[in-house]
């Protein structure tokens, strides 16, 4: 998917909600336990209940190898599940790899030749040779860490240089130069606030992948005042806070509600942007 693409669905659905499948068996509904495979009964139901008030599902790769290969079998599935039902939203694999040049190669093979997943996160440490290949695929997503909401972001991301850059803006201006704004996005966490100006400075075009809204407390509004661009440049994922807003046989019902409070929020900005 390009990013046309992706703004045009934003457009469609009024909507730039990401749902993270963050799936743990030791979370979801007890009654699920009985299924062959419990995660991915759970994000089936989640799935059906959520898909048109999303454009974009991110499952995170550590609740899937948690299980060794039955987690694996149910990311799989999931995958396989999303791209037949609904081919229109956008899948981001929450990987977060990054290594040296001929084993990112494989990690990229694994998520875009194997799997035809659309993006995946990224960790830029290691520089240029470590991210590239996750590039090269046309239709394809690197969506780079730049700036993140854990307290331990505090440790680099804020040190400046001697002209003042700061890491996450030299991050997020160095990666421009590996690949256009139709193959590469930055992760910047909900609860950045006001530092949306800053990243905008350095990437005003770019579409950012912005977790931390819901359980982390991160302020829909704020990201949209201070990171929306003209074509949205968001996607704003919540996890917790929608597949776990019921732990009963009514948890997809509770799932979709909280989607549907954060789909019409996201319509009130976007047409306050123009964008709709």
């Amino acid at each position: 998917m390009n990013k046309q693409q992706l703004f045009e669905n934003i457009c469609r659905k009024k909507s730039f909600l990401c749902v993270g499948l963050d799936s743990d068996i030791k979370k979801i509904p007890p009654h699920l336990l009985a299924d062959e495979d419990p995660v991915f009964a759970f994000n089936k139901a989640i799935i059906d209940a959520t898909a048109d008030l999303c454009v974009a599902y991110k499952p995170n790769l550590a609740f899937y190898e948690s299980l060794g290969l039955k987690g694996w079998e149910s990311f799989e599935k999931t995958i396989r599940y999303i791209k037949a039902n609904y081919p229109d939203l956008f899948i981001i694999a929450d990987a977060k790899r990054g290594d040296i040049g001929n084993t990112s190669e494989m990690y990229a093979r694994s998520f875009f030749e194997h799997l035809d997943i659309d993006a995946v996160t990224v960790a830029p440490y290691m520089g240029e040779d470590s991210v590239k290949p996750f590039l090269v695929y046309e239709g394809h997503w690197g969506i780079v860490l730049g700036l993140n909401s854990n307290k331990g972001a505090q440790d680099f991301q804020f040190t400046a240089d001697a002209s003042g850059e700061r890491l996450f803006e030299k991050v997020i201006r160095v990666a421009q130069t590996w690949a256009t704004d139709d193959r590469l996005m930055f992760v910047v966490g909900a609860t950045q606030g006001k530092l949306f100006t800053d990243v905008r400075r350095v990437a005003p075009h770019h579409f950012l992948l912005v977790p931390g809204v819901g359980a982390q407390g991160g302020s829909l509004q704020e990201v949209a005042e201070y990171g929306m661009n003209d074509q949205c440049g968001l996607l704003v994922n919540s996890s917790r806070g929608i597949i776990y807003a019921d732990k009963t046989e009514a948890f997809a019902e509770a799932a979709r509600r909280e989607s549907e409070k954060i789909r019409r929020e996201m319509e009130t900005l976007l047409h306050k942007k123009g964008l709709i």
